[in-house]
């Protein structure tokens, strides 16, 4: 599957976004304020922002769900219909850009819109070129028990089952060692 530099990006960026979600109840939001939303914006190079208020930061915590239901989607059928919702709301218009020194590329969402909805459609129209090339299954959550993180399988195989192979797979391996030692050891 060829996943241009633009689909990359977006793919970064709704995996980040999705994970600043709160686990549980009692874990802390990651995105907390407008601030940390900004910073957000900046670190994922999302052009064609203006100054963000509390209503940018309710409507990207709004789509952030819709985006974690993607990934939570039993199959392409439920992952396209999410998708399409997205895209729909965010009023799309596709069109040719290169700017900030990058070649020609496209962007999906309307000149002058929201951060909201320039995340509904550009993740949610890289999220569905892999619900179309069949590959939704790449679509994934950390298989570590203790961690529910999202990321997107890009390897050759399909078999990375970790969001982070240094840490999650790399604890899980070591505790399973561990057990196996333990019970040869009787």
């Amino acid at each position: 599957m060829l996943i241009t530099h633009d689909t990359r990006c977006a793919l970064d960026t709704v995996v980040d976004l999705v994970n600043t979600a709160p686990e549980d109840d009692t874990a802390p939001d990651g995105l907390p304020d407008v601030a940390t939303l900004t910073e957000f914006v900046h670190n994922h190079e999302i052009s064609d922002v203006g100054v963000l208020s509390e209503f940018d930061l309710s409507a990207v915590r709004k789509i952030r769900g819709r985006f974690a239901a993607v990934f939570a989607a039993p199959d392409p059928r439920a992952a396209a219909g999410l998708i399409n919702e997205l895209v729909a709301a965010a009023g799309t218009t596709p069109r040719l850009t290169d700017h900030d020194g990058y070649d020609w590329h496209v962007h999906y969402f309307a000149p002058g819109a929201s951060v909201a909805d320039h995340l509904a459609a550009d993740c949610g129209m890289a999220l569905a070129f892999f619900v179309v090339a069949g590959e939704q299954e790449r679509l994934r959550r950390c298989e570590a028990p203790d961690c529910r993180r999202a990321f997107v399988d890009l390897s050759r195989n399909r078999s990375r089952r970790y969001c982070d192979s240094r840490t999650c797979g790399n604890r899980l391996h070591v505790a399973a060692y561990r057990a196996r030692r333990k019970e040869a050891a009787g």
